[in-house]
């Protein structure tokens, strides 16, 4: 029998379709007002000049097929977005290898940092300088 092509397909390699750097990326740049071509023309790490192409991007967001990316492209994402790299990197990490960048931590702090995902970038700046007046951030090693 022929698979009916308006069912869902069960991908064994994809169970559970993640979305996590794509959902990132086009919630940044529809806060930041960038279209494709300028946000992929942003896209360039500054330390090596690896840019990302905005057909990359196109793809990513579309939830088509992307290799997933390497540190420098990491980069250059996080250039665009104007966002640390680590957050992209733990983006990338649930989307493309399932990890949760909580592994770690009391299941209140994760629900707060799942909370504070939803603020926008100028809340969450203000939320920090808060946090930092009331817990001064580490000067060494923890």
């Amino acid at each position: 029998m022929a698979p009916n092509d308006s069912q869902p397909r069960n991908d064994v390699r994809n169970p559970e379709r993640r979305t996590q750097l794509a959902d990132l990326i086009k919630a940044r740049r529809k806060e930041l007002n960038v279209g494709l071509k300028a946000f992929a023309e942003r896209a360039v790490d500054p330390l090596s000049g690896v840019q990302v192409t905005r057909g990359w991007v196109y793809r990513l967001e579309q939830g088509e097929p992307v290799t997933p990316p390497v540190y420098e492209e990491l980069r250059a994402l996080a250039a665009a977005c104007d966002l640390p790299v680590e957050t992209l990197q733990d983006a990338a990490g649930s989307q493309f290898h399932g990890v949760d960048p909580l592994v770690s931590g009391s299941s209140e702090a994760k629900a707060y940092v799942h909370k504070l995902d939803q603020l926008p970038a100028e809340q969450r700046e203000r939320l920090l300088r808060l946090i930092d007046t009331l817990v001064p951030p580490s000067s060494g090693t923890d």
